[in-house]
């Protein structure tokens, strides 16, 4: 049997999921399971990158005990983030969490030097106070930038962590706002303006090559590029066509459709959209929707008293319902999500049922209206939304999709973004293997299931 390992971290937990091929389908069996959240640190927001790698290894320890040896190893994560090292490949610290605030003061500053309309055209990336190229120009006036001699996205650097080798993939690359969209290379102009290093950067990988042997174990297996950024791998395996766009509903909701070519108009740019780097470098048109955070932080006030099913049914069970723009500055990272959303509402009474019957209603109208923008813009008629991802289990927020977006809607599969990087390393080990023939395999091994709107 050959076994495949996606490492696949997200903001609030990483899991190591094996994939392999039984009777022509793929099988997914979850290995391990760790927590991964961000944490404060003398005043700032940070991730505890030693936590990771010592998790990422127990992982990979564990299948090893269990007598099942991957012949190649991915990893995946959230974007934007990056590690810094100095010349001699030693981390130079903090890793600062994309949720600190420290971005807030210079995006003016970098404005003043490149305007938000030409950093758009340049690399097709919405504004978003978290940018990498927000943070990178926090750390060249910190001076913290001018002691770094290599950048690693996080997936880039757990896989420097497990090789030695140091490369930087094109689709996580692509998150930063350094990437000029048309060349998919480092764009030299926009460091040069805001006096970033072009030296620290490595020449851009893409998903299904190799970096490097796996080191330290007692087996050998080889660490390979999936699509790193998670959104990447999970649309990689989305059979979305094209008149479909996805819904790579986690942490995040991601909205978009898959193209051929990055959309760089005035229009884009003023409805925030993005265009991420895919697998076979295609590029995922799309806009971020802040997702299941909202229910983890609501669930996290009510001291995890319900489980998300339970909460689910408390919102199916309240007739009424407010309207909040989920991607208000609110609710970003409040010191209590309920009350966040109590205050937008000026309703300081609004039972726990209003609220998540008020979350729900209001992903649904955000996701009808990312729909929209995206048809107007792109021109495509929207025939189908395949949602994906741990999101799609919720049934509610399912339905409530197809009601307001009025589109055929299906759900699945669950475990897209481990699916998608194990369909990268298949490709990888089989060339002949095609982006298209590996999206057949998923639709042929896993339920996808068509949504109700009723």
């Amino acid at each position: 049997m050959t076994y495949h390992l996606a490492i696949d971290i997200g903001a609030s937990s990483g899991r190591h999921i094996l994939g392999f091929l039984a009777d022509g389908k793929l099988c997914l069996e979850e290995i391990y399971r760790f927590e991964n959240c961000i944490t404060e640190k003398n005043g700032t927001l940070v991730w505890d990158t030693d936590h990771l790698v010592r998790e990422v290894k127990k992982g990979i320890s564990e299948c090893e005990k269990r007598g099942m040896i991957p012949k190649t190893v991915a990893i995946d994560t959230w974007g934007v983030d990056y590690v810094l090292l100095d010349e001699n490949k030693k981390e130079l610290f903090p890793a600062v969490a994309y949720r600190d605030s420290r971005t807030s003061k210079v995006i003016d500053e970098i404005e003043g030097i490149i305007s938000e309309k030409e950093l758009f055209e340049r690399t097709g990336i919405q504004k978003q106070f978290f940018n990498t190229v927000y943070q990178l120009y926090c750390d060249k006036k910190s001076g913290k930038l001018q002691k770094a001699k290599y950048f690693l996205m996080m997936p880039d650097y757990i896989a420097f962590r497990l090789t030695g080798v140091i490369k930087n993939e094109y689709t996580i690359a692509s998150t930063t706002g350094l990437v000029n969209a048309e060349t998919k290379t480092w764009d030299e102009e926009i460091l040069g303006r805001l006096g970033i290093n072009t030296d620290i950067f490595s020449e851009i990988s893409l998903p299904c090559t190799k970096v490097g042997e796996l080191e330290g174990f007692g087996f050998k297996s080889e660490v390979v590029l999936a699509p790193s950024h998670d959104t990447a791998s999970a649309v990689a395996a989305c059979p979305i066509g094209d008149n479909g766009v996805y819904i790579s509903s986690g942490t995040w909701s991601l909205i978009g459709a898959e193209n051929t070519f990055p959309v760089l108009s005035d229009e884009a740019m003023l409805s925030n959209l993005t265009n991420e780097g895919g697998i076979d470098y295609r590029y995922r048109l799309l806009k971020n929707i802040m997702g299941m955070w909202l229910f983890q932080n609501i669930r996290s006030n009510l001291n995890k008293k319900y489980s998300y099913d339970e909460m689910m049914r408390l919102a199916m069970e309240c007739p009424d319902y407010g309207t909040i723009d989920t991607n208000a500055p609110d609710f970003i990272s409040p010191d209590n999500m309920i009350n966040a959303i109590r205050n937008y509402l000026k309703d300081e009474n609004a039972d726990v049922g209003f609220v998540l019957n008020t979350v729900y209603h209001s992903l649904a109208k955000a996701y009808n209206d990312v729909v929209l923008e995206i048809e107007k813009i792109s021109g495509k008629t929207v025939e189908t939304i395949n949602i994906v991802g741990g999101g799609s289990k919720d049934i509610y927020l399912d339905k409530l999709t197809a009601q307001y977006t009025r589109k055929r809607v299906l759900a699945g599969p669950v475990e897209a973004t481990a699916t998608g990087n194990i369909i990268s390393q298949m490709m990888y080990c089989d060339k002949s293997l095609t982006l298209e023939n590996a999206r057949e395999i998923v639709k042929k091994s896993f339920e996808i299931k068509q949504v109700n709107g009723v």
